[in-house]
């Protein structure tokens, strides 16, 4: 916590603009030492100002012409003193600076640093930085809204809610119990076993949404399984609305489990095709067969292929292997 870490935080690649953020005690100070500007010093620059200027290396050759902008503590969003550089966009310049201010002093950073500096300086709770990633990471509309009031602290602040409300009973009984020459009134106890039952319904409301929250962030897993040739290559490319899968009249064609994301109505499905279930002899297929049944163990749903055109007892076939 006491190293100035830097990072670049947008994607690697081209692009109008690669943003670098310096968080820590020396991060102005680094600034200074890589930052040329008519207006002077970082430090004496206004915070949450953008200020036009080139960034230099060792040998104060210009790397690139940025924005800079300061963020002094406790109002930055690691509650330490923090430095944005706006650079152009590009692996090459956007990695130039990062060296710059490497060779300043500062670090790099690891993944996630920065939140769990904002979870440990108090600017954000444990609850909150997990929603970061989940916002970052979101695929349909729902996973963004369910991410952003996880990050505005709706789950946090029920969960102290419960918190504070079985500290409440346990404070009064611990007290009646250790200090009774004291004349402490204790609740009725109708009183405390409704809280109670209150504190135990808001609880299980809550576990409850918690598989809510991993399809939304992780998908709803839907495989497709069945016998060989059934189907199951051109259902997936069906969903998809593209060729994902090779179709092919040859039975094996999937050794391998592919998988896809599609949006249903704001909910993020995973879409898995598979091997055709069989007794297969050849190694390969062996192994793409063993992949498929461990995929099916993990689905929240499966779908199985029939083919009608075959007699129902020949179609039907793979319906102990899928159970199984």
């Amino acid at each position: 916590m006491e190293d100035t870490i830097a990072a670049i935080a947008t994607p690697a690649g081209q692009g109008a603009v690669a943003l670098l953020r310096m968080s820590g005690n020396k991060a102005i100070d680094v600034a200074e030492k890589v930052f040329r500007s008519p207006r002077g010093l970082v430090s004496g620059f206004p915070q949450r100002v953008q200020i036009l200027g080139d960034v230099v290396d060792g040998e104060s050759r210009r790397i690139d012409q940025v924005l800079l902008t300061v963020f002094r503590s406790p109002a930055s969003y690691t509650g330490e003193d923090t430095v944005e550089i706006s650079a152009h966009g590009g692996i090459l310049v956007a990695t130039a600076v990062l060296d710059a201010l490497v060779e300043a002093g500062a670090r790099p950073a690891d993944p996630g640093e920065f939140t769990r500096r904002a979870f440990v300086n108090g600017k954000m709770d444990l609850t909150q930085a997990e929603a970061v990633m989940d916002l970052i990471s979101a695929r349909t509309s729902l996973a963004l809204r369910a991410a952003n009031r996880q990050l505005e602290g709706k789950l946090g602040d029920r969960v102290n809610w419960l918190r504070e409300e079985l500290l409440a009973v346990l404070a009064h009984l611990e007290a009646y119990i250790d200090f009774p020459e004291e004349g402490i009134d204790p609740d009725n106890r109708q009183i405390i076993h409704e809280r109670l039952i209150e504190v135990s319904g808001a609880s299980r409301r809550l576990i409850d949404t918690a598989e809510e929250g991993r399809i939304l962030r992780e998908g709803f897993k839907v495989v497709i399984a069945g016998l060989p040739n059934a189907g199951k290559s051109s259902l997936l490319n069906l969903m998809l609305g593209f060729e994902r899968a090779i179709v092919s009249d040859v039975e094996g064609t999937t050794r391998d489990t592919i998988e896809e994301m599609i949006n249903v109505r704001g909910v993020p499905v995973r879409l898995v095709d598979t091997a055709g279930l069989r007794n297969a002899s050849e190694q390969v297929e062996r192994e793409g067969v063993s992949r498929a049944r461990r995929e099916v163990e993990g689905a929240d749903l499966v779908l199985q292929v029939v083919d009608c055109s075959l007699a129902r007892e020949q179609s039907e076939g793979s319906v102990p292997e899928v159970a199984g």
